[in-house]
């Protein structure tokens, strides 16, 4: 387990020596996001205007004055809204960083072409642009190295993970959300997992997408592998059987088309080619970084833990790296 930081300086930009990232803490509790945030946002003028766009088929809605204000993608509950200017880094692991204006939600609904004129999409919008509270991107970074504990209820939801135990063949998976909190959790199907002491503070590549989307932003989860409404356990099992929009199909070779990407989208990857062609890993596409390259957010056995840094190969699918070349297939959630 890397050593977490403890922050208490509130709604202030502070550098944390060791630390991973420069943290924005909240004076409302809600969260410690690894961000440097500009003081500007997106602003709603009038009335919405809405496109319809093709490949992935989705609606962009915009203000008056044209400006694009969300995407939402037909069959996906996220959203991706236009708000202020953000600046991810992770100095300890690379010096690239990620400055976008993508903040990514869940809505409480699938998309449907149309859906605009549905009361739940007009009570839920205008509320989610004005939102600056953590988004699914800041809640991702709250479990990277140094990142600060965050307690809610007497629970320790948020701070820095490990990958898993250590073991002499490298760090062990099977590290889920409910091992992490170090709580029992019952799944829809009757299931009860128990959580595992040595696995408490700790995230598998899925545990942590099931963490970040499940737990903490409300995707219903899943105890097993099977198809249904919510995130199944395994990488291979949230790409071949998991909700969502399908963006890049797994076609057993090495995706170069990343297009139809948005910040947020889940990728997967075969790393373990020597096993098979089924995918072994998934992580969080974050967009292009300060050097105009694909970054993706994981957690890895090398890096033990969430990084988008460059331990254990650099965070890449664009190029001839690790997870460029073992990069399969993408899904909007």
């Amino acid at each position: 387990m890397r050593k977490a930081v403890r922050i208490g300086v509130l709604a202030a930009v502070i550098a944390v020596s060791g630390a991973a990232a420069v943290y924005v803490a909240t004076q409302d509790g809600r969260g410690i996001t690894a961000v440097s945030a500009a003081p500007t946002g997106a602003a709603v003028a009038g009335g919405y205007r809405y496109e319809r766009q093709e490949h992935p088929s989705r609606t962009i809605v915009r203000d008056a004055a044209g400006a694009q204000l969300a995407s939402f993608t037909d069959g996906s509950r996220t959203v991706m809204l236009t708000g202020r200017l953000r600046t991810f880094t992770e100095p300890k692991f690379t010096t690239a960083g990620i400055t976008t204006t993508a903040w990514v939600r869940l809505a409480p609904q699938a998309w449907r072409a149309g859906a605009e004129q549905e009361r739940w999409f007009t009570d839920w919008l205008p509320k989610a642009v004005g939102d600056t509270g953590p988004d699914v991107l800041a809640v991702a970074l709250q479990y990277t190295d140094g990142a600060a504990d965050l307690v809610a209820k007497k629970l320790r939801i948020a701070g820095d993970a490990g990958f898993g135990p250590d073991s002499a063949e490298g760090r062990l998976e099977k590290s889920d959300f409910y091992d992490y909190l170090g709580i029992g959790w019952d799944f829809p199907d009757g299931t009860h997992e128990k959580a595992e002491p040595a696995r408490a503070r700790s995230l598998d590549c899925s545990g942590f997408v099931r963490m970040v989307y499940g737990y903490r932003s409300g995707y219903p989860l899943l105890g097993t592998n099977v198809r249904g409404p919510g995130l199944p356990r395994r990488a291979w099992a949230l790409s071949e059987l998991g909700p969502g929009t399908s963006l890049i199909r797994d076609e057993k070779r090495q995706v170069t088309d990343f297009s139809a990407l948005q910040p947020g989208d889940l990728l997967f990857f075969n790393l373990e080619p020597q096993l098979g062609t089924q995918v072994s890993h998934t992580g969080i596409y974050l967009g292009r970084d300060s050097d105009g390259h694909h970054r993706v957010l994981s957690s890895r056995k090398v890096a033990n833990g969430p990084t988008f840094g460059d331990a254990g190969g650099v965070s890449l699918i664009d190029g001839s790296g690790t997870y460029a070349k073992a990069f399969r297939a993408a899904k909007r959630l």
